[in-house]
């Protein structure tokens, strides 16, 4: 698949294309090189066996928002490929699908693991939860195929299904899950439609997932006050290790075996059968 997705981004970038009305896109999918992209109606006219986003997700690819990723070769190619400018308006707007190295990744992973481990050893590292949390919300977008974009707010940036739905994802980083529970913000549990709570163990390693209906999380768990927190007691039936009702919301089966514990991917793959 991305050999040949490969192959109609190169094809593309390689034309002009000002004549045509497909500057006014807004997703489009990066090839081979970092300056070589295709809008995605074109992909999908090119390609008849590609209809929809996820079945781009389904072997790998991501989206992310052109703010998120920064790529200035994007620019660039925009510019030359439509002989027009793209203004910073239309630059908020944009999605880029792209094809991160997973091979790479886990790598990296492994070597991030063990760096930890000895700036804890040696006391020097206290607080290292920004990677963490910035890694866990990478495994959430790849698995479930979420759009991250730019958030209206202060908080950086959300998720969001291919419908446009909102998602509201937290990390959470130990080998096990504290008794009090995971901890949510009730606010922006109540302005998404599912929850996802991505359980990270110390390695990096993904240990467990929990995929809630947010109006289920606020109905049953939520108290008094601005925090709901969710204990594994509570809501053990839902965990994926236990439960494959919610199998059918991921999109890259492939990147969840591959990052999960290895006790974890035993239960998911026992579970598929």
């Amino acid at each position: 698949m991305k050999d040949i997705v490969d192959g109609i981004a190169g094809e593309f970038s390689s034309e002009s294309h000002g004549s045509s009305d497909l500057w006014k896109g807004s997703l489009y999918v990066q090839g081979k090189a970092e300056d070589e992209f295709v809008p995605i109606e074109h992909l999908f006219k090119k390609h008849e066996n590609l209809n929809k986003i996820s079945d781009l997700q389904a072997h790998g690819y991501v989206v992310s928002s052109l703010t998120y990723l920064e790529l200035n070769t994007f620019d660039k190619w925009y510019q030359k490929t439509f002989n027009r400018k793209l203004t910073q308006k239309e630059k908020k707007l944009i999605d880029i699908i792209h094809y991160p190295d997973t091979k790479k990744v886990h790598e990296a992973v492994e070597i991030v693991d063990q760096v930890y481990r000895i700036l804890k050893d040696h006391k020097i590292l206290v607080n290292g939860k920004n990677l963490p949390v910035q890694l866990g919300e990478w495994y959430a977008k790849s698995i479930f195929g979420l759009h991250q974009k730019k958030s209206s707010s202060q908080r950086g940036f959300d998720f969001y299904t291919e419908d446009e739905k909102k998602v509201e994802v937290k990390i959470h980083w130990h080998d096990i899950t504290s008794p009090k529970g995971v901890k949510l913000k009730r606010s922006l549990v109540e302005m998404s439609e599912y929850t996802v709570i991505m359980y990270i163990a110390k390695n990096f390693t993904i240990r467990d997932v929990l995929l809630l209906d947010s109006d289920f999380v606020i109905r049953k768990f939520a108290g008094k006050g601005h925090t709901i927190f969710l204990k594994d007691s509570d809501v053990a039936g839902y965990f994926f290790s236990r439960s494959n009702k919610h199998y059918g919301r991921i999109i890259n089966r492939g990147a969840l075996m591959k990052f999960a514990t290895p006790d974890f991917a035993m239960k998911v793959d026992e579970k598929s059968e």
